[in-house]
């Protein structure tokens, strides 16, 4: 049973939201725009408030759901929820139904971290506003609350060694997915975050 939940876990990560609402609501393809990305982001950059939030909730609530699945009908145990928590992010990453071309993950993890680690995400979510507050980066945000985020895992939970090493294993994950955006820093040339569509001349 936990293994299908894994399974499970992965393709409840794959569902792009992101690309299915643009598609929904003026049967373009998000990936043909703005930054191509499905994620949360490039939704609200280039289509606005309102598919851009409920992109992020969406991607949220997946994440959180494959792992209270596990959970509930499978091992409540730290290895298999935070293996489910790992699947969901491989999911949204390496989606099967867009040709394993998906987003940045990092909206998944934040769901899922929210079952599995609430106290260290909050934490770190104060610490991601402020970053994106101060320097209008979202990406830049995600890469320093990313790269923080084990060291809150341990030392605001003192978790199974399973937690702290998916913490870990998540938090580098997003940081290579964020790659091309830290070259992008490192040039100058990073978008700048703007809530709502960007306008164009």
């Amino acid at each position: 049973m936990n293994g299908l939940l894994l399974i499970a876990a992965y393709f409840i990560g794959g569902i792009p939201f992101g690309y299915l609402l643009v598609r929904w609501k003026s049967g373009e393809d998000v990936r043909a725009k703005g930054s191509g990305n499905i994620g949360a982001t490039n939704v609200l950059r280039t289509e606005g408030k309102a598919l851009g939030i409920a992109t992020l909730l969406l991607d949220i609530l997946k994440g959180w759901t494959a792992v209270w699945l596990m959970a509930r009908y499978g091992s409540d145990s730290p290895m298999w929820t935070s293996l489910a928590g790992l699947a969901v992010i491989l999911g949204h990453a390496f989606p099967v139904v867009l040709k394993f071309q998906g987003g940045k993950a990092v909206a998944s993890f934040v769901g899922a971290f929210a079952y599995l680690a609430p106290v260290p995400l909050a934490a770190i979510t104060i610490i991601f506003v402020a970053v994106v507050a101060v320097t209008r980066y979202i990406s830049l945000g995600s890469i320093i609350g990313a790269g923080l985020f084990p060291l809150a895992v341990w030392m605001i939970d003192h978790p199974d060694n399973w937690l702290v090493g998916a913490a870990l294993l998540g938090g580098l994950f997003i940081i290579w997915r964020h790659r091309g955006n830290i070259e992008r820093l490192r040039g100058g040339t990073e978008n700048l975050f703007t809530f709502g569509k960007k306008r164009t001349a």
